[in-house]
Protein backbone atom coordinates (compact mmCIF):
# COMPACT_ATOMS: atom_id res chain seq x y z
CA UNK A 1 0.00 0.00 0.00
CA UNK A 2 3.02 2.29 0.46
CA UNK A 3 5.00 1.15 -2.59
CA UNK A 4 4.56 4.38 -4.56
CA UNK A 5 4.72 6.75 -1.60
CA UNK A 6 7.65 9.18 -1.40
CA UNK A 7 10.13 8.19 1.31
CA UNK A 8 10.00 11.62 2.95
CA UNK A 9 6.21 11.37 3.18
CA UNK A 10 6.53 7.90 4.71
CA UNK A 11 9.11 9.14 7.20
CA UNK A 12 6.85 11.96 8.30
CA UNK A 13 3.94 9.53 8.65
CA UNK A 14 6.12 7.29 10.80
CA UNK A 15 7.20 10.21 12.98
CA UNK A 16 3.54 11.12 13.38
CA UNK A 17 2.87 7.69 14.85
CA UNK A 18 1.93 5.58 11.83
CA UNK A 19 3.40 2.21 12.86
CA UNK A 20 2.55 0.64 9.51
CA UNK A 21 4.61 3.28 7.70
CA UNK A 22 7.47 2.72 10.14
CA UNK A 23 7.33 -1.04 9.64
CA UNK A 24 7.34 -0.56 5.85
CA UNK A 25 10.46 1.62 6.00
CA UNK A 26 12.25 -0.83 8.29
CA UNK A 27 11.29 -3.80 6.11
CA UNK A 28 12.66 -2.05 3.03
CA UNK A 29 15.96 -1.22 4.71
CA UNK A 30 16.81 -4.51 6.43
CA UNK A 31 19.46 -5.13 3.77
CA UNK A 32 21.21 -1.99 4.92
CA UNK A 33 21.12 -3.20 8.53
CA UNK A 34 22.56 -6.60 7.57
CA UNK A 35 25.34 -4.93 5.54
CA UNK A 36 26.33 -2.83 8.55
CA UNK A 37 26.01 -5.76 10.99
CA UNK A 38 28.39 -7.86 8.85
CA UNK A 39 31.17 -5.37 9.61
CA UNK A 40 31.04 -6.43 13.25
CA UNK A 41 31.11 -10.19 12.68
CA UNK A 42 33.72 -12.05 14.68
CA UNK A 43 33.49 -9.74 17.70
CA UNK A 44 31.94 -12.38 19.93
CA UNK A 45 28.35 -11.31 19.32
CA UNK A 46 25.75 -13.44 17.56
CA UNK A 47 24.94 -12.12 14.08
CA UNK A 48 21.22 -12.13 14.74
CA UNK A 49 21.79 -10.09 17.89
CA UNK A 50 23.80 -7.59 15.86
CA UNK A 51 20.98 -7.44 13.33
CA UNK A 52 18.36 -6.83 16.00
CA UNK A 53 20.43 -4.07 17.60
CA UNK A 54 20.99 -2.57 14.16
CA UNK A 55 17.24 -2.51 13.60
CA UNK A 56 16.90 -0.45 16.77
CA UNK A 57 19.34 2.04 15.23
CA UNK A 58 17.28 2.03 12.04
CA UNK A 59 14.09 2.77 13.95
CA UNK A 60 15.84 5.63 15.76
CA UNK A 61 16.93 6.97 12.38
CA UNK A 62 13.29 6.88 11.21
CA UNK A 63 12.20 8.79 14.28
CA UNK A 64 14.95 11.42 14.12
CA UNK A 65 15.30 11.98 10.38
CA UNK A 66 14.44 15.42 9.06
CA UNK A 67 14.10 16.20 5.35
CA UNK A 68 15.88 19.51 6.00
CA UNK A 69 19.09 17.52 6.53
CA UNK A 70 19.24 17.41 2.72
CA UNK A 71 20.65 13.87 2.62
CA UNK A 72 19.16 10.56 1.58
CA UNK A 73 17.61 8.56 4.40
CA UNK A 74 20.04 5.67 3.88
CA UNK A 75 23.01 8.04 4.21
CA UNK A 76 21.61 9.29 7.51
CA UNK A 77 20.63 5.85 8.76
CA UNK A 78 23.99 4.06 8.38
CA UNK A 79 25.83 6.03 11.12
CA UNK A 80 22.80 5.60 13.40
CA UNK A 81 22.80 1.82 12.84
CA UNK A 82 26.56 1.62 13.33
CA UNK A 83 26.39 3.76 16.45
CA UNK A 84 23.75 1.55 18.05
CA UNK A 85 25.75 -1.62 17.37
CA UNK A 86 29.00 -0.08 18.57
CA UNK A 87 27.37 1.15 21.78
CA UNK A 88 26.02 -2.33 22.41
CA UNK A 89 29.43 -3.95 21.88
CA UNK A 90 31.23 -1.28 23.87
CA UNK A 91 28.83 -1.56 26.80
CA UNK A 92 29.33 -5.32 26.73
CA UNK A 93 33.06 -4.68 26.95
CA UNK A 94 33.84 -6.57 23.73
CA UNK A 95 35.71 -3.84 21.84
CA UNK A 96 38.94 -3.22 23.73
CA UNK A 97 42.38 -1.91 23.04
CA UNK A 98 44.87 -4.26 24.66
CA UNK A 99 46.68 -3.14 27.80
CA UNK A 100 50.05 -3.46 26.03
CA UNK A 101 48.94 -1.11 23.24
CA UNK A 102 47.62 1.42 25.74
CA UNK A 103 50.89 1.28 27.69
CA UNK A 104 52.98 1.68 24.53
CA UNK A 105 50.85 4.64 23.44
CA UNK A 106 51.38 6.33 26.81
CA UNK A 107 55.14 5.68 26.65
CA UNK A 108 55.24 7.04 23.11
CA UNK A 109 53.57 10.28 24.17
CA UNK A 110 56.13 10.70 26.94
CA UNK A 111 59.03 9.92 24.60
CA UNK A 112 57.69 12.38 22.03
CA UNK A 113 57.66 15.21 24.59
CA UNK A 114 61.17 14.37 25.82
CA UNK A 115 62.59 14.20 22.31
CA UNK A 116 60.83 17.37 21.22
CA UNK A 117 62.44 19.30 24.08
CA UNK A 118 65.85 17.77 23.42
CA UNK A 119 65.82 18.15 19.64
CA UNK A 120 63.90 21.42 19.43
CA UNK A 121 61.61 19.96 16.77
CA UNK A 122 58.95 17.31 16.19
CA UNK A 123 60.65 13.88 16.48
CA UNK A 124 60.19 11.35 13.70
CA UNK A 125 58.49 8.01 14.22
CA UNK A 126 61.87 6.31 13.80
CA UNK A 127 63.37 8.44 16.57
CA UNK A 128 60.49 7.72 18.97
CA UNK A 129 60.62 4.00 18.16
CA UNK A 130 64.38 3.92 18.72
CA UNK A 131 63.99 5.73 22.05
CA UNK A 132 61.43 3.15 23.18
CA UNK A 133 63.29 0.17 21.76
CA UNK A 134 60.39 -0.95 19.56
CA UNK A 135 59.88 -1.25 15.81
CA UNK A 136 58.22 1.50 13.77
CA UNK A 137 55.45 -0.97 12.93
CA UNK A 138 54.70 -1.68 16.61
CA UNK A 139 54.66 2.04 17.36
CA UNK A 140 52.35 2.79 14.42
CA UNK A 141 49.85 0.15 15.52
CA UNK A 142 49.83 1.55 19.07
CA UNK A 143 49.41 5.17 17.99
CA UNK A 144 46.60 4.31 15.58
CA UNK A 145 44.72 1.92 17.88
CA UNK A 146 42.43 4.65 19.17
CA UNK A 147 41.46 6.18 15.83
CA UNK A 148 37.74 5.98 15.20
CA UNK A 149 36.39 4.63 11.88
CA UNK A 150 34.16 7.69 11.50
CA UNK A 151 37.27 9.74 10.79
CA UNK A 152 36.96 8.88 7.11
CA UNK A 153 34.13 11.42 7.03
CA UNK A 154 36.49 14.28 7.78
CA UNK A 155 37.48 16.46 10.68
CA UNK A 156 34.96 19.25 10.36
CA UNK A 157 37.20 21.82 8.64
CA UNK A 158 37.47 22.84 5.01
CA UNK A 159 40.01 20.14 4.14
CA UNK A 160 38.67 17.36 1.94
CA UNK A 161 37.97 14.14 3.81
CA UNK A 162 39.35 10.77 2.76
CA UNK A 163 35.97 9.59 1.52
CA UNK A 164 35.63 12.76 -0.59
CA UNK A 165 38.97 11.99 -2.23
CA UNK A 166 38.09 8.48 -3.34
CA UNK A 167 34.37 8.54 -4.12
CA UNK A 168 32.96 9.51 -7.46
CA UNK A 169 31.06 12.81 -7.51
CA UNK A 170 27.81 10.96 -8.13
CA UNK A 171 25.60 10.64 -5.06
CA UNK A 172 23.69 7.40 -4.76
CA UNK A 173 22.60 5.00 -2.04
CA UNK A 174 25.60 2.76 -2.59
CA UNK A 175 27.90 5.51 -1.31
CA UNK A 176 27.19 4.63 2.31
CA UNK A 177 28.34 1.07 1.72
CA UNK A 178 31.40 2.40 -0.12
CA UNK A 179 32.29 4.27 3.06
CA UNK A 180 32.21 1.03 5.03
CA UNK A 181 34.37 -0.74 2.43
CA UNK A 182 36.93 2.08 2.66
CA UNK A 183 37.01 1.89 6.44
CA UNK A 184 37.65 -1.87 6.31
CA UNK A 185 40.31 -1.41 3.62
CA UNK A 186 42.31 0.99 5.80
CA UNK A 187 42.98 -1.84 8.23
CA UNK A 188 44.63 -3.93 5.50
CA UNK A 189 47.21 -1.33 4.46
CA UNK A 190 50.90 -1.85 5.25
CA UNK A 191 51.94 0.12 8.37
CA UNK A 192 53.71 2.99 6.58
CA UNK A 193 50.98 3.46 3.98
CA UNK A 194 48.29 3.46 6.64
CA UNK A 195 50.30 5.88 8.75
CA UNK A 196 50.58 8.33 5.85
CA UNK A 197 46.82 8.19 5.25
CA UNK A 198 46.16 8.62 8.99
CA UNK A 199 48.46 11.64 9.22
CA UNK A 200 47.16 13.14 5.98
CA UNK A 201 43.40 12.73 6.42
CA UNK A 202 42.84 11.99 10.10
CA UNK A 203 45.33 14.44 11.59
CA UNK A 204 45.32 17.00 8.74
CA UNK A 205 49.09 17.06 8.18
CA UNK A 206 50.58 18.39 4.96
CA UNK A 207 52.74 16.17 2.77
CA UNK A 208 55.81 18.16 3.83
CA UNK A 209 55.01 17.71 7.52
CA UNK A 210 54.51 13.97 7.02
CA UNK A 211 57.78 13.72 5.10
CA UNK A 212 59.63 15.41 7.97
CA UNK A 213 57.98 13.19 10.57
CA UNK A 214 58.74 9.96 8.70
CA UNK A 215 62.19 11.00 7.50
CA UNK A 216 61.36 10.59 3.81
CA UNK A 217 60.90 13.02 0.94
CA UNK A 218 57.70 14.89 0.11
CA UNK A 219 57.77 13.23 -3.31
CA UNK A 220 57.69 9.79 -1.65
CA UNK A 221 54.75 10.83 0.51
CA UNK A 222 52.88 12.12 -2.54
CA UNK A 223 53.59 8.92 -4.50
CA UNK A 224 52.42 6.67 -1.65
CA UNK A 225 49.30 8.76 -1.05
CA UNK A 226 48.30 8.61 -4.73
CA UNK A 227 48.94 4.86 -4.84
CA UNK A 228 46.75 4.20 -1.79
CA UNK A 229 43.91 6.42 -3.04
CA UNK A 230 43.98 4.62 -6.38
CA UNK A 231 43.80 1.23 -4.64
CA UNK A 232 40.84 2.38 -2.54
CA UNK A 233 39.03 3.65 -5.63
CA UNK A 234 39.64 0.31 -7.37
CA UNK A 235 38.19 -1.57 -4.36
CA UNK A 236 35.01 0.47 -4.59
CA UNK A 237 34.84 0.11 -8.36
CA UNK A 238 35.11 -3.66 -7.98
CA UNK A 239 32.05 -3.92 -5.75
Amino acid sequence: MYENTDINVLLQMAKDGDKCAEAFIVENNVGLVRSVARRFAGRGVDREDLFQIGCIGLIKAVQKFDASFNVMFSTYAVPMIMGEIKRFIRDDGLIKVSRSLKELTARAMGAKERLQKRLGREPTVKEIAADLGVSCEELAVALESGIAPESIYGGGDDTASLIDKIESPLDHEGDVLNRMVVNDALGTLPPRERQIIVLRYFKRKTQSQIAETLGISQVQVSRIEKKVLLELRQRIAGL
